[in-house]
């Protein structure tokens, strides 16, 4: 009892320990004396030699401090050298050690860890209890390696069966915290994977963790059923945690049947450590007392971990429950009270606890329609598919979003309806698509935004295209203005008597709400005094756009060549304002810039609007676009998530220029000059440059590009860093060498070398290859399948032989199938 006592202490202190150290640092940093002196008094340390701090390591080194707590409760130091104060041979003289952790154990090193495996606290905790521990657990991948375990297990002690999907995760901790503690007691078993899995009725790709406990150890009282080589096995029906899963180790300690002599009500409810167990209660007959000891036997067998099972002898005169009732059952912490029950089989007490296991399970975890494996599946083959979006669309599968805010086109009514509006907004989109209805949330809430500013002349609309399929299918020359959709979710605005444009922009609410309200303004407004075209300039056309960046396009023609440039204007409507002068007004607005007719000023957002681009009349407006397009893209635009994609578009090598987060002006002027030196590598280049986009990420305002950074060049390297990527040429990254000075003349030098081939790369980038995230989504797969390519036609007798054929094949799967079905588990849940 001690023993059990030590052993709950334990792991309450690891689930929710007291807060007494919650103000100070258990992350030591050690000197290298330090460092000696307890290495060779042969404690177990867990020790980050370290050389630079980047932003990874930062992030390491917190979780290695959270870390510290956790492990020194199994006798593990946790702590750091700073090698940039002193040297500890090996260790701060390799580079190569950067992102490496070292456990030492017996006076010398015992494991390395690579960070990229131990990057929270979970990890590091179960990684490094595993690596201690790694004697004693075992690990299998089939079922005959499980098989052999159990053979040897047999007798001597019981087998913890553990399932987790990767290492590192709060399961596998929760597995290893619980292994150190019954490790002498249980045999501890861990699988990530393989061909055992199919023998345990497991699905490979599901994402939860489960556990098994192997009855292989002969218990005193009652003998385990040994009716096969196998031992039998209990599940662990719920969510694994450390506290979870010492529970159900106690609870397999229970003793499988308990004789009372008591009537059930007058019976103490279950005590520490069953106190969250229902009871069940069976009653015996003094003529048939061994019959009944073995059914209560098997279906306390059955139950196992559901359920205590207690016998209830009637030859006791403090039985007063009347003979009708065969059965009785009490659930923790829902009173003392004990209902009883007339069983005619032994089925209906697990139909009745396997119903509240359920009940359960769905106010635990939230959710509804759980009824059955498949769904279960089902449900986690979702949650791995394509990203983040995927998986939140499908937990919010059961809220629709309310669609009153928008017009639900179809078929019948959408020409009478896109005639009302002069400006139609349609959403085309499909409900199975994840990235559809993720974005379907987004346009309602601009549709909302529009109308409580009063925008009434914009007309927010939807097309359900797995609905109306010929609406969005309609081929050219049909009543519709656009081309088919093909691509989903696609917005396209409509104005009457204009061709269909396609919105590009990037799918979120801002960037449709920017869009809609620059194309409310015509494209090109005609200005016609001198008033007018200040304005333009200066004012913003609705105060929704007050916030907003706009970039501004003013062209000067005679009346009667403009034709070019009223067309790119067009393509601009939604993207920038454009503007028209013409005759005597374009003439001197002409000679106030000091221009000649025709000409097309260009005023960037980013510039002031007295120095604008001056382009020169283009031919074609597909020209016209191109050079308007070119001069009002920033010489040293800063990426961002939302800007990204467009720029993707250019194909345009990317010279990227990464720089931290500054702490100071001193940071920020250091930044500042980094930019400034960028754009003389732009100017200085001249037209060797217009090859590359030379860009910027700010990893303060643009986190997710230190994750870009490090899968560019393998590890967080020091910053600023500059990478070249996305070369036309090939998928090679090149670096510029770090801790050099970023001086214009000398990047310029270094493009020349990677031109050159003498420059070395970095790396490679990752192919884009997108497969099926699962077979059964490998649709051509299946359709070559379903039509293959050698059918031909047949004669009446081959057609005849064929279907013969068919149904002694029909037969012998159903054979197959059902020895498949009978032989399933081989491991029978009791």
């Amino acid at each position: 009892m001690m023993w059990m006592c030590v052993a709950v202490f334990l792991l309450w202190m690891r689930s929710g320990r007291c807060t007494d150290k919650a103000n100070t640092s258990d992350l030591i940093e050690y000197t290298a004396a330090d460092f000696y002196e307890k290495l060779h008094s042969g404690k177990m340390m867990f020790i980050y030699f370290e050389h630079q701090v980047s932003p990874t390591i930062s992030l390491f080194l917190v979780e290695l401090e959270k870390s510290a707590e956790a492990l020194q409760d199994y006798g593990v130091l946790v702590g750091k050298v700073n090698c940039n104060k002193e040297l500890v041979y090996k260790y701060c003289s390799e580079e190569r050690l950067l992102h490496t952790a070292f456990l030492f154990r017996g006076g010398k090193e015992f494991l390395s860890f690579g960070l990229d495996t131990i990057f929270d606290v979970n990890s590091i905790v179960s990684e490094v209890l595993f690596a201690i521990l790694r004697d004693e657990i075992k690990y299998v991948h089939t079922d005959a390696d499980l098989l052999a375990m159990e053979k040897a297990a047999r007798g001597k002690k019981d087998i913890v069966l553990g399932y987790v999907c990767s290492l590192g995760t709060q399961e596998h901790r929760s597995i290893m915290e619980t292994a150190y503690v019954y490790g002498s007691k249980y045999q501890f078993i861990l699988i990530t994977g393989g061909p055992v899995l199919k023998h345990l009725g497991v699905n490979e790709s599901s994402p939860l963790s489960r556990v098994w406990f192997l009855h292989c150890r002969v218990h005193s009282g009652f003998m385990i059923p040994m009716t096969s080589e196998r031992c039998p096995l209990t599940r662990m029906r719920k969510p694994l945690s450390t506290l979870s899963l010492h529970s159900f180790l106690q609870l397999m300690e229970a003793p499988l049947v308990t004789e009372v002599y008591d009537d059930p009500s007058s019976v103490q409810p279950p005590q520490f450590p069953y106190q969250q167990t229902p009871q069940v209660f069976l009653f015996s007959h003094p003529a048939t007392e061994h019959l009944d000891l073995d059914t209560a036997t098997t279906l306390a067998w059955r139950l196992r971990g559901l359920a205590l099972l207690l016998l209830v002898h009637r030859q006791s005169p403090a039985v007063k429950t009347p003979d009708e009732y065969n059965a009785a059952y009490r659930l923790p912490e829902k009173s003392l009270e004990v209902k009883y029950l007339t069983l005619n089989s032994l089925d209906e007490v697990l139909v009745l606890f396997a119903d509240q296991e359920k009940d359960e399970e769905e106010e635990d975890d939230d959710e509804e329609d759980n009824e059955g494996v498949d769904d279960d599946e089902e449900d986690s083959h979702f949650g791995k598919l394509d990203d983040e979006i995927a998986a939140a669309v499908f937990e919010n599968r059961g809220t629709l979003p309310d669609m009153d805010s928008v017009t639900q086109l179809t078929s019948d009514n959408f020409h009478s309806a896109v005639a009302q509006s002069s400006l139609t907004v349609v959403l085309f989109y499909l409900k199975w698509d994840a990235v559809s209805m993720a974005f379907l949330s987004s346009f309602i809430e601009v549709a909302e935004r529009l109308a409580d500013s009063e925008v009434n002349e914009v007309q927010m609309s939807v097309v359900d295209c797995g609905e109306w399929t010929d609406l969005c299918a309609a081929q050219p020359g049909s009543a519709v203005p656009f081309q088919p959709i093909t691509a989903f979710p696609s917005v396209l605005f409509l104005h009457p008597q204009h061709p269909a444009q396609h919105f590009r922009g990037m799918l979120g609410s801002e960037a449709l709400h920017r869009f809609i309200m620059i194309s409310r303004v015509a494209s090109p407004v005609l200005l016609s005094t001198l008033e007018e075209a200040q304005s333009f300039l200066l004012e913003v056309p609705h105060p929704e756009l007050a916030g907003y960046q706009l970039d501004r396009v003013v062209g000067l023609f005679e009346a009667q060549a403009q034709t070019a440039f009223t067309e790119a204007a067009k393509s601009l409507r939604g993207e920038a304002l454009t503007g028209l002068l013409t005759d005597e007004l374009a003439e001197k607005w002409a000679a106030d810039h000091s221009v000649d007719l025709p000409a097309v000023l260009v005023f960037p957002s980013w510039r002031t609007h007295t120095h604008p681009f001056t382009l020169p009349a283009s031919s074609t407006a597909e020209e016209l676009l191109t050079h308007i397009n070119t001069a009002l893209l920033h010489p040293m635009p800063e990426l961002t998530v939302e800007n990204l994609p467009s720029f993707f578009l250019l194909g345009k090598a990317l010279l990227l220029l990464f720089v931290g987060e500054e702490e100071d002006k001193i940071g920020r002027r250091q930044n500042q000059a980094l930019v400034k030196e960028m754009r003389t590598v732009v100017e200085s280049g001249g037209e060797k440059m217009e090859r590359y986009l030379a860009c910027w990420i700010h990893l303060g305002r643009t986190p997710a590009g230190m994750s870009i950074l490090g899968s560019y060049v393998g590890s967080m390297p020091p910053l600023p860093a500059l990478v070249l990527t996305h070369l036309p040429s090939g998928d090679q990254i090149y670096q510029y060498p770090p801790n050099t000075p970023i001086v214009a003349s000398s990047v310029l030098h270094w493009l020349q070398r990677v031109e050159d081939g003498t420059e070395s790369p970095t790396g490679l980038l990752d192919e884009d290859s997108w497969p099926p995230a699962f077979e059964f989504y490998d649709f051509l797969k299946i359709m070559d399948m379903q039509e293959p390519d050698s059918a031909q036609q047949q004669t009446p007798k081959e057609e005849e032989e064929e279907v013969n054929e068919e149904e002694v094949n029909v037969k012998e799967h159903v054979v197959v199938e059902d020895m498949t079905n009978d032989n399933r588990h081989a491991h029978s849940e009791l």
